[in-house]
């Protein structure tokens, strides 16, 4: 594996753990070259899923456009990248579950939503007001209220 910090190929694998899914394992690797420890993923290649986008065009699903969204939504929340991490691959071994070949924009968007409120409400509502593209405060206060107690609203 070359390193991410160097370039060496050389390095040294000093922990591996399988995801709760089963479906990846996580290594954490050295470079023997400069010593910093940096993590791999192995996953079990498949078929790629196609994700078909609201005006019709198909792309490849990436895992790290999902990664990418929820490191904005959680940005200064106390979110690790490894729960982070464990989030997009629940996602990800859901859809591949549930979706043979092709899959909406939307139903990823919805999965998200749903499991990232679970992990942190600011961060929900923070992705769900662009993915949901809220016009106006009406519409941040309904998805508000939605959350708090009844006792609340």
């Amino acid at each position: 594996m070359k390193c991410p910090y160097c370039g060496n190929l050389e390095d040294k694998v000093v922990d591996s753990r399988s995801s709760a899914e089963g479906n990846s394992i996580r290594r954490r690797r050295e470079c023997l070259k400069c010593e910093r420890r940096f993590t791999t993923y192995e996953r079990i290649e498949e078929t790629p899923l196609m994700v078909v986008k609201k005006d019709g065009r198909r792309e490849v699903f990436e895992r790290k456009k999902i990664l990418s969204g929820l490191v904005k939504a959680c940005e200064k929340r106390p979110v690790s990248m490894e729960n982070l991490e464990q989030l997009v691959d629940k996602i990800e071994f859901m859809l591949q579950k549930t979706y043979e070949k092709e899959v909406q924009s939307k139903e990823i968007g919805e999965l998200v939503i749903k499991l990232l409120q679970q992990l942190d409400e600011v961060a929900y509502v923070r992705f769900a007001s662009v993915y949901r593209q809220f016009k106006d405060v009406a519409q941040f206060m309904k998805e508000l209220k939605g959350l708090l107690p009844k006792e609340e609203k």
